[in-house]
């Protein structure tokens, strides 16, 4: 069980370093308050108390952390003069961040939370990990994923749960389960995740941390990997909104041949939220868009609290409709069914699946070409019809997630993968519609309600989401920065008992 203790704002008694913020961390960095051989050794010792007590990592890289800490401090040397360090050395230089275990690392495992993969080593490091390098950031390990990232929990068959630090009898919801429970529980400041249908937004939720999707466009899966449908984006989970802008600042910048690309921002997204959004129209939508499910009554007054904070910053908050009925969300079960189909296996890896994998690559190999066709088509107009029905709206509030964070095992379901789907469905039938329509959506940490009673009292957060138009990541931004600002939420963290 996890209890709570005051947020670690500076070093504490030890004398580690405070590895709570990104731009924190770089800040002491950079006035040369720490080293980055002293953060990357507290880091790796945090990593290994408390990383398996939340199944964060699936591999720790600590050889080459140190030997990339290194380098940070002989590039801090060169430069000995602090306002020249902030004109000349990248904006991440020493800061750890973990990546994602479906986005390749050279010389690290690369085994996508899959028994198939067992034994498999990266020789490359991906589009996004060269873009986290080239920033500074040392990556310190690869995070724990669900299979192929495809379940809202983090389950593995070859790796320990994932487990939100507030309950460790709780799922840090997936597929970035490992990257949220990393950053939660105080092991790094930020992490690299993924969003295929709420993948970085799902666990921000259960974690109590700040979730970005952005824009379809807006960061390039290249040069390895290619747009496809257009429904998953790279990201990174933080404690700060400013921590995520400057995430997307660094993760931006495009590879040739990209198939989707949105202007950049009028100057940067972490200047973005020190500018104000001005008076915007705020839609509220309560109302599950997928699914028919029940709302928990926390997760509607985190809404509330929300709309409150809203209305006090002056903004003009009123009800939304529901875009599209929910039978018309059909065309993202296809799309992410071939794409299970679609991942390169041998016949032999078949039986070395998770039943839920399984069922979702022969759903695949039911659709037909027409019918992949039929379904792309079907999300382009449902991307038509959410225009339509929220034109009137700047940004759309709902809950990120039905419930409170799961508890281990309740969504998976091994014996009827259908039964699995469509609870993670009930679980989550806000998400993906952001994915399906190439809109922004961010998850705030906005509230927290004790549940229980006694010792098995606990603290769970509830996550709001905001949703904007395709495009507009720095109003976004700009809002949730306004937001944290009004209604703070780190305050405490959770501590692994």
């Amino acid at each position: 069980m996890a209890a709570l203790a005051p947020y670690p704002g500076r070093p504490g008694p030890s004398g580690e370093p405070d590895l709570t913020t990104a731009l924190g961390t770089a800040a002491a960095l950079r006035v040369g308050a720490t080293t980055a051989s002293a953060v990357v050794e507290a880091t790796l010792r945090r990593i290994a108390d408390v990383g398996p007590r939340v199944g964060a990592f699936v591999h720790v890289a600590t050889e080459q952390a140190m030997q990339a800490a290194a380098e940070a401090d002989r590039r801090l040397a060169e430069v000995p003069n602090r306002a020249d360090r902030e004109r000349d050395l990248p904006p991440l230089l020493g800061v750890p961040c973990p990546v994602k275990d479906l986005n390749p690392v050279a010389g690290m495992p690369y085994v996508a939370g899959s028994r198939a993969l067992l034994g498999n080593v990266a020789d490359v490091d991906d589009g996004v990990v060269h873009r986290l390098r080239d920033a500074g950031a040392i990556v310190v390990g690869k995070t724990t994923t669900p299979e192929f990232g495809f379940p809202c929990y983090t389950e593995p068959d070859v790796a320990p749960p994932a487990r939100t630090p507030w309950d460790l009898t709780r799922s840090a919801g997936g597929s970035s389960g490992g990257a949220a429970a990393a950053v939660a529980a105080g092991l790094v400041p930020i992490a690299h995740g993924s969003d295929g249908g709420g993948s970085i937004r799902i666990p921000a939720a259960a974690c109590g941390l700040v979730g970005l999707k952005t824009s379809r466009g807006r960061i390039s899966p290249g040069p390895l990997g290619v747009d496809g449908p257009g429904l998953a984006t790279n990201g990174v989970l933080t404690r700060t909104v400013r921590d995520t802008a400057l995430g997307l600042d660094v993760l931006t910048i495009g590879w040739p041949g990209d198939g989707y690309r949105l202007p950049p921002p009028a100057t940067t997204y972490l200047q973005a939220c020190d500018r104000p959004p001005g008076p915007l129209r705020v839609g509220v939508l309560r109302e599950p868009i997928i699914a028919d499910c029940a709302v928990a009554p926390a997760a509607l007054r985190a809404v509330e609290r929300a709309e409150a904070v809203l209305r006090g910053l002056g903004h003009d908050v009123t009800e939304a409709p529901r875009p599209f009925p929910a039978d018309r969300w059909a065309a993202f079960a296809a799309l992410w069914s071939v794409l299970a189909l679609s991942i390169p296996l041998p016949p032999q890896a078949e039986d070395l699946l998770t039943p839920l994998t399984r069922w979702l690559r022969e759903r695949g190999r039911a659709v037909s070409g027409i019918e992949y066709a039929v379904a792309v088509a079907a999300t382009q107009q449902l991307a038509r019809a959410t225009a339509v029905a929220w034109d009137s709206y700047d940004v759309i509030l709902t809950p990120t997630l039905a419930q409170p964070p799961a508890p281990i095992g309740s969504l998976r379901d091994d014996a009827d993968p259908a039964a699995d789907f469509d609870a993670q469905c009930a679980f989550t039938p806000w998400t993906s519609t952001y994915n399906l329509t190439g809109r922004p959506a961010i998850s705030l940490p906005l509230h927290r309600e004790v549940t229980g009673a006694g010792e098995a009292a606990v603290e769970l957060p509830y996550g709001v989401m905001l949703g904007a138009r395709l495009g507009e990541d720095e109003t976004l931004l700009s809002l949730a920065a306004q937001l944290e600002a009004a209604d703070p939420w780190v305050g405490t963290i959770p501590t692994v008992g």
